[in-house]
């Protein structure tokens, strides 16, 4: 139901965007996903119920979707040399097999790291009277980020077995890369390496649950006027479900996002250089950021009230103390969201015009793909008129 209800609320914001919004009035990322035309009944039932997303997702845009299905969805473009996009139209449909294999692979160990090393490690043992009672500080540290580490795995299981079963049908196909080497990434939900090694709390939350991310990006972030961030993370909440450790988790996450974000704006520019001094600074933040996740989340885990604030309660509610003096004693830029909208009005106006005059017709796969022209006469037209 939750991967439905996203789906119908998505659609819903596609259509409205391409069919009741001018182009200078959305964003980017609203415009390459805006459906022209409304859907029939079975396109609508296909996107919504196919088999291959309908028990654990990931969610997918209904404009990839139908791209996948009408089968546009292998003619892409690529990375050239000089960082642009270039036609490629007599690629081969690429095969999905290594991507699955790779895949699967940790699928298997990600199960098996769950099967034998996550129950020794339980979330609950936070909270454990004897614990709270003899351990130091350093151990409790130390077995908050081992204990959530180790809750991890269940989650890249379900998420990479999704990914790779809508890979084995044919649908994730994102383009390719500078080498030539086809991209199976297009609605994964997460990314592992990038999680594990996160220096900021928005690089965590940009690779964890990636789609659930772009789509509360498109139906909130982009669209609230006041206090996005606080509304984005609430209906994220809502979204979840009704225990109250989703509420405390996501309210908590609220004051450590914009806490992060205000110490990354007034510090980081004075440890980029020289490179020892910036690979410190990774470190630092490296070990706080997983620090913070992991005290911010123990509530998702232990779902109820009393067991969240007897755990918060243990830690004097220490990080959310610090957090709030973050927000009181440093300066907090406002956020350039709405002058960065109008910059790319204007550029999308630009890039409009010169589509119109070079006669090229070009549909949306997606965010950073663009469906190459099925006509070579106009393709080589574009080429000549680029040069």
């Amino acid at each position: 139901m939750m991967i439905i209800t996203q789906k119908i609320t998505s659609l819903a914001y596609e259509i409205h965007d391409g069919m009741f919004r001018k182009d200078e009035e959305l964003t980017p990322s609203q415009r390459d996903l805006a459906v022209r035309r409304m859907p029939s009944l079975l396109e609508y039932l296909s996107y919504n119920c196919n088999f291959m997303g309908i028990l654990a997702g990931p969610l997918c845009s209904y404009k990839d979707y139908i791209t996948f299905i009408e089968g546009r969805s292998y003619q892409l473009t690529q990375a050239g040399a000089s960082g642009r996009e270039e036609l490629h139209c007599e690629r081969a449909e690429p095969s999905p097999n290594t991507a699955v294999i790779q895949k699967l692979l940790v699928c298997g160990l990600s199960l098996f790291f769950h099967l034998t090393v996550s129950n020794t490690l339980p979330v609950e043992y936070n909270i454990d009277e004897h614990f709270r009672a003899t351990a130091s500080w350093p151990t409790k540290v130390t077995y908050l980020y081992v204990s959530l580490l180790a809750a991890r795995p269940k989650y890249y299981f379900a998420w990479t077995l999704a990914d790779a079963i809508n890979n084995a049908a044919g649908f994730g196909f994102r383009g390719y890369d500078r080498n030539g080497e086809a991209r199976w990434d297009l609605i994964s939900n997460l990314r592992i390496q990038q999680i594990e090694m996160s220096t900021s709390f928005k690089m965590f939350l940009d690779n964890w649950n990636i789609q659930t991310a772009l789509w509360l990006k498109r139906v909130c972030y982009e669209r609230a006027s006041l206090s996005p961030t606080i509304q984005t993370f609430i209906l994220s909440a809502i979204w979840h479900g009704v225990y109250p450790g989703y509420y405390l988790t996501f309210l908590t996450g609220v004051v450590m996002t914009l806490a992060a974000r205000a110490v990354r704006n007034n510090v980081r520019h004075y440890f980029t250089e020289p490179p020892q001094l910036k690979l410190l600074y990774d470190v630092i933040t490296w070990t706080v950021t997983q620090i913070t996740i992991s005290y911010t989340v123990v509530p998702f885990v232990l779902l109820s009230v009393k067991p969240s604030l007897m755990f918060y309660g243990s830690w004097y509610y220490c990080l959310h103390i610090v957090g709030i003096l973050v927000l009181l004693l440093l300066p907090v830029k406002n956020t350039q969201r709405g002058k960065n909208t109008q910059e790319n009005v204007q550029l999308s106006r630009s890039k409009k015009f010169d589509e119109r005059e070079n006669s090229l017709g070009r549909n949306s796969f997606s965010t950073t793909n663009n469906v190459c022209s099925q006509n070579q006469e106009v393709a080589s037209r574009h080429s000549t008129l680029k040069q």
